[in-house]
C-alpha cells in the first residue's frame, strides 16, 4: 500500500479537508470492524502509541488502533477555520506540528498570499511537508485542496505547489481547485484565479477543477429530490451531507453540503489505493493515462450517485443508468457538457459489486455517442474497487480529459480582462514587494495559450486522420 499526504490551504481548503477527514473516518470505521490498524488505514492515517515519546513519530503496525493522526498539513493565514477544527470532534486527529496559521489573512489578494506569506512561511511549510513525507513508507501523492478566488487559497496554495515540485519532484501532485462563480462576492477573484491558473498549468500533475455554481445546482437537486413528496426519498437521520455535526460544533453551514461532495470525490478517487479490488488503479496511472500533453492536465469529474455515504435514502439505481448519468452534464462538478466536446481520455473508477463485463458492456454502449480524438480512440482507463461507499451497492467516478473545460477558462479570462482593461484594483497588488504588472500579462498569456491548445484540439473533432504507412523492412 502507498500513502498520500493532504495539504489543505485557506478557508475553503480547510473546510473541505475537514469534511474529507470526517467522511474518511466513517468509511474506514464501516469496513474495519476489528479496530486494527491495517494497510487501508495507513494510506491516510498514522497510528501513534501515546505511551511512547511522540517525537519519534513511530507508526504502530499490525496492532489495535491507538491514536490515529491524519497525514495532513493545515495552512491558513486566518485562524478561524483551523481553530474550529481543533475545537471540534476531530481535534485529536491533528497536532501542532501539522499546522501553520497567521491572524491577518491575505485580504483576497493573490500577491499577499504568494509573495508575502509564501516567502515568510516557506521554511515552516517545507519542514512540515518533509515531516509528513518521512512518516510514510511509500509516499505516492500530495493532494492540495484550495480555492482559486481568495488570497490565501490561490496565492499561498500555488506557492505550496511550487515548493512541492522543488522538494519532492518525483511525487505526484494532485490539486483540487474550487473555481468561483460569476456572482462571486470577491471582486478581485478573476485576478486571483488567473494568476493561480498559470502556476497550476506549470507545476501540477493533475488538476480537478470544481465550480461553485455546479455544486450549488447539485445541492439544489438533492434538496428538490428530498422535498418532492416522494415517500421513497428522504434525508437520513444524522445525515453527513446536510449536517456539519461531524466536523465542528456549530449548526449547519451553507457550504457543508457542497464541501461533502468534493470530499466524497477525493474518497472515491483514492478508494483503489486503500481497498482491495479486481482491477485496482493507482493514482499515478491516472496521470500516466489521462494526460497526453503535460499542460492539458485539467480533468473534469462526475460522481454518481450524487448522494453518497448514506446521506439520502433513494431507490437503488440501475447499473447502466449510473454509467449514463456519469456522462450527463447534470452530474459534472463543473458546468460543462462533455458529450458535445472532445475527449482526450477517460477513466471510470467503479466501487462495489460491479463486474469487468459490466464495465466493458457500458463502454461499448456509450462509445458511439462520445467524441474521442482520432489518435486515441481506445483511451479508456478502468478501475474496480470491491468496497462500495457506505450505504450503497455501487458508485462511479468518471474522470475525463475533455475540451469541455475550455468555456470555464474563457469565461474566467473575460472577467479578468474586464477588470484589467480599466486597471481596476491593480494598485492593491502592485504595492506588494516582488509583484509587477508583468505578472498579470504573463498569467493572461498563459491562460490564452492554454485555451488555444484546446481550440486546436477542438478543430480536429470529426476529422479522421489515417494511420501513417508502416515501414517496410527489407529482409
Amino acid at each position: 500500500m502507498t500513502q498520500s499526504v493532504v495539504v489543505q490551504v485557506g478557508q475553503c481548503g480547510n473546510q473541505i479537508g475537514c469534511r474529507f477527514w470526517d467522511l474518511a473516518l466513517r468509511e474506514h470505521a464501516a469496513v474495519n470492524k476489528k479496530g486494527v490498524y491495517d494497510e487501508a488505514l495507513s494510506s491516510f492515517f498514522r497510528n501513534m502509541d501515546t505511551r511512547v515519546d511522540v517525537n519519534d513519530g513511530a507508526d504502530v503496525r499490525r496492532r489495535k488502533i491507538c491514536s490515529l493522526k491524519a497525514r495532513a498539513v493545515l495552512i491558513d493565514m486566518e485562524e478561524g477555520v483551523v481553530n474550529e477544527i481543533l475545537q471540534g470532534p476531530l481535534k485529536d486527529l491533528f497536532d501542532s506540528k501539522q499546522l501553520i496559521t497567521d491572524v491577518s489573512g491575505s485580504g483576497n489578494n493573490w500577491a499577499v498570499g504568494h509573495k508575502v506569506y509564501g516567502y515568510q512561511y516557506r521554511e515552516q511549510i517545507v519542514e512540515k511537508l518533509r515531516r509528513a513525507a518521512e512518516q510514510c513508507d511509500c509516499l505516492q501523492c500530495f493532494f492540495v485542496i484550495h480555492s482559486m478566488g481568495g488570497g490565501t487559497g490561490s496565492g499561498l496554495g500555488t506557492f505550496v505547489l511550487n515548493a512541492l515540485e522543488e522538494e519532492f519532484p518525483d511525487v505526484y501532485r494532485f490539486v483540487t481547485s474550487v473555481y468561483p462563480s460569476a456572482e462571486d462576492d470577491v471582486i478581485t477573484s478573476p485576478y486571483n484565479s488567473v494568476l493561480a491558473m498559470k502556476e497550476l498549468t506549470e507545476h501540477a500533475d493533475c488538476v480537478l477543477p470544481i465550480e461553485n455554481q455546479a455544486l450549488v445546482e447539485i445541492v439544489n437537486k438533492i434538496h428538490h429530490m428530498t422535498n418532492s413528496g416522494n415517500t421513497r426519498v428522504g434525508v437520513k437521520q444524522n445525515s453527513v451531507v446536510s449536517s456539519s455535526k461531524g466536523c465542528v460544533k456549530q449548526a449547519e453551514k451553507p457550504f457543508d453540503t457542497m464541501n461533502n461532495i468534493v470530499a466524497t470525490l477525493l474518497l472515491h478517487l483514492t478508494s483503489s489505493s486503500r481497498f482491495e479490488g479486481s482491477l485496482n488503479m493507482d493514482l499515478n496511472e491516472i496521470s500516466m493515462n489521462l494526460v497526453p500533453f503535460p499542460r492539458l492536465h485539467y480533468l473534469t469529474s462526475s460522481l454518481t450517485p450524487l448522494y453518497s455515504l448514506a446521506d439520502v435514502s433513494v431507490p437503488s439505481q440501475r447499473l447502466d443508468q449510473m454509467f449514463s448519468d456519469a456522462f450527463s452534464k447534470d452530474y459534472q462538478l463543473i458546468q460543462a457538457d462533455p458529450k458535445h466536446s472532445l475527449y482526450l481520455a477517460c477513466a471510470l473508477l467503479v466501487r462495489g459489486n460491479v463486474q469487468v463485463s459490466d464495465l466493458r458492456r457500458n463502454i461499448e454502449r456509450l462509445k458511439p455517442s462520445l467524441h474521442f480524438v482520432s489518435w486515441n480512440q481506445e483511451a479508456w482507463k478502468t478501475g474496480l474497487c470491491s468496497v462500495p461507499p457506505v450505504g450503497h451497492s455501487h458508485s462511479l467516478l468518471a474522470l475525463a480529459n475533455n475540451t469541455c473545460v475550455k468555456p470555464t477558462f474563457m469565461e474566467l479570462r473575460d472577467r479578468f480582462t474586464k477588470l484589467y482593461k480599466k486597471k481596476a484594483h491593480l494598485h492593491h497588488y502592485l504595492h506588494v514587494n516582488g509583484m509587477e504588472q508583468s505578472c498579470f500579462t504573463e498569467a493572461l498569456s498563459s491562460l490564452t495559450s492554454l485555451i488555444e491548445e484546446y481550440n486546436q484540439l477542438d478543430a480536429t473533432k470529426g476529422v479522421i486522420i489515417s494511420d501513417p504507412p508502416r515501414l517496410n523492412v527489407a529482409v
